[in-house]
This record gives C-alpha cells, sequence and structure tokens, in this order.
C-alpha cells in the first residue's frame, strides 16, 4: 500500500530505538523515500545515528556513513569526489543531521560546501535543540523557548535571540535551491526533498520535525503540532529556487492561526502564556507575521 502517494519502498526500517511519536523518525523516513535505492548517506551524531546503529543491528537499508557532529559535510564532499572520479554520477549522496550539527557545530564546514559547489544535498532535521545531549539550546531554538541551558524563569522567558536564519545564509552562498519544508505536510515535504536531490550542486532542505522530550508534546499530536507551526506562519514553507522565492504556505498574513494554538501545545512555551509575559507573546505573534510578510513580498517582486 502507498501512504500519501509516496513509494512504498522503506529504507529506514523498523526496530530503532526512537521515541514514541518522534518526528526527526519520520523526517529520515521521508528523506530516504525521496533519495531512492541509489543513494549514499552521510549522518552527523545525533539521534537519529544513535537509535537506528545499536551494534551490532542497523535500521539502515542504504549505504550509510557516521560522521562526527561538525564534519558530515565534509565527509559528504570526499564521498561525491570519489564517485566523479569513478564516473558513477547516477548516485546522489544525501548529508543529513539535526539542527545542533548544522546550524552550530558544523556550520563551517557547510559553508565551504556551498562555496565550493559540491554536489550534494543537505538535509536540516530540525527539531529547534540539541536533543541528543539534554535538550540544550541551539541557533535553531526560537525565542522563548525553554531549554536546559535557557530555562525560564523569574529572570528569564527562555531563549533570549531569535532563531537563525539559516535558509538565506545559505541563499548567500548561490545555492540553486533550498527549501523549507515540514513533517506537517508530508506530501509537500517530499517534492521539496525529491526537487533538491534532483537539482545538480550543493542544495538544503530544512526540514522541520517535532521532538516530543524537547518541546514536551503528546506523543500523539506529532503531526497535528508540526501542521500548527506552518498554520501559525511560524514554520512557514517556502522555495528559494535560484535566489528566488517562492511560499507554499501560509500565503495570508491576516488569515493566519493565533501563535498560541501552535505554543500551548507545547511544554517548553507554556511559561510565554502566563498573562505576565503577554509582552513576549505580542512580540513573537508580530514577527511571526512580520516574517512571513517579507518572503510573500520577495515573492511578489521576483526576489
Amino acid at each position: 500500500m502507498v501512504i500519501y502517494g509516496l513509494p512504498e519502498e522503506e529504507y529506514f526500517t523498523v526496530g530503532h530505538r526512537a521515541c514514541a511519536g518522534c518526528g526527526e523518525a519520520i523526517a529520515v523516513r521521508l528523506l530516504t523515500k525521496a533519495a531512492g535505492k541509489n543513494t549514499i548517506l552521510v549522518d552527523s551524531t545525533g539521534c537519529m545515528e544513535v537509535i537506528s546503529t545499536p551494534y551490532p543491528e542497523t535500521s539502515w537499508k542504504l549505504p550509510w556513513i557516521h560522521g562526527a557532529f561538525e564534519n558530515n559535510s565534509s565527509i559528504g564532499t570526499g564521498v561525491s569526489a570519489a564517485l566523479k572520479m569513478q564516473g558513477k554520477d547516477d548516485t546522489k549522496v544525501v548529508v543529513f543531521g539535526g539542527d545542533g550539527a548544522t546550524y552550530d557545530i558544523g556550520m563551517g564546514c557547510i559553508s565551504g560546501v556551498f562555496e565550493r559547489g559540491d554536489n550534494i544535498t543537505y538535509v536540516c532535521t530540525d527539531n529547534e535543540a540539541y536533543m541528543n545531549t539534554g535538550i540544550q539550546r541551539s541557533g535553531a531554538t526560537p525565542l522563548g523557548a525553554s531549554t536546559t541551558t535557557s530555562p525560564d524563569g523569574k529572570q528569564s522567558i527562555g531563549k533570549q535571540q531569535w532563531k537563525k536564519d539559516m535558509m538565506h545564509i545559505l541563499a548567500a552562498h548561490g545555492s540553486p535551491y533550498l527549501a523549507q519544508a515540514s513533517i506537517g505536510y508530508l506530501p509537500d515535504a517530499y517534492q521539496k526533498l525529491k526537487k533538491a536531490m534532483e537539482t545538480p550542486g550543493p542544495t538544503f532542505v530544512n526540514l522541520i520535525c517535532t521532538c516530543v522530550p524537547g518541546w514536551r508534546t503528546d506523543p500523539a499530536q506529532t503531526i497535528t503540532v508540526a501542521k500548527l507551526g506552518v498554520e501559525t506562519g511560524v514554520t512557514p514553507v517556502y522555495e528559494i529556487i535560484k535566489g528566488k522565492h517562492t511560499v507554499t504556505r501560509p500565503r495570508d498574513v491576516d488569515k493566519l492561526k493565533p501563535v498560541e494554538e501552535y505554543l500551548k501545545l507545547q511544554g517548553r512555551f507554556k511559561h510565554i502564556l502566563k498573562p505576565e509575559n503577554k509582552t513576549q507573546l505580542d512580540l513573537i505573534q508580530k514577527q511571526v507575521k512580520e516574517n512571513l510578510a517579507l518572503l510573500l513580498e520577495y515573492e511578489s517582486k521576483g526576489l
């Protein structure tokens, strides 16, 4: 049976040790379906490495290499170069890692890949913190989120900074294709992953995925939470193709659901919904609307 019109074949199989309702496991299952059989995967240290390869077992049905937090993209470059030397231009190289490996620790090596124009696709399974090592804040953690290194309290609202704009950082490197997608919209995410993998050159997909323990969500609501991220405009899904923006959804700033609908399902934001923190809530809502309006403006101007 084919689900959501996606290929039936599975390359990330049952038996792994991810948490119940793990959004990142869904993301990896999806990206391997998009990649297909003729693919070599390079994975950074992180949750997916830990839960998928407890010796002597593995959940991978594709060639899979474990890299460190900082160098998975460099390993991908080496694999791509070796394939080119052998004339195997039809074999895909897909590098992936969490937001800690992508936004922070591996940033320099990723920049090198995109500056050189290496032929790989990089997918960030973005669950917005260092979940594997104890739910510490990362460059991808949004404003106000409570983590173990940015806890909420009398003197803090949680993380004090906005989320790093990785999409436009890599767009500035001249990548021919970048996309932000969400596991809340699986067919859309699948199509964006396929497009990235079929576009020559260094391409990037930021794939938003819920983390049950890190976001403190109900395991049964993993997809619901991810959908609300898009519907409220907190995590819009869009593409940057040869420098030009196309917004998939949402398409209307005035029809966004209130950010509270998204935040209230996550324990990491429960303090933001307290009356004394209304100023911060209003700030988040304002910024979300401005961000979407800017993306839509870029699209309308052909930028």
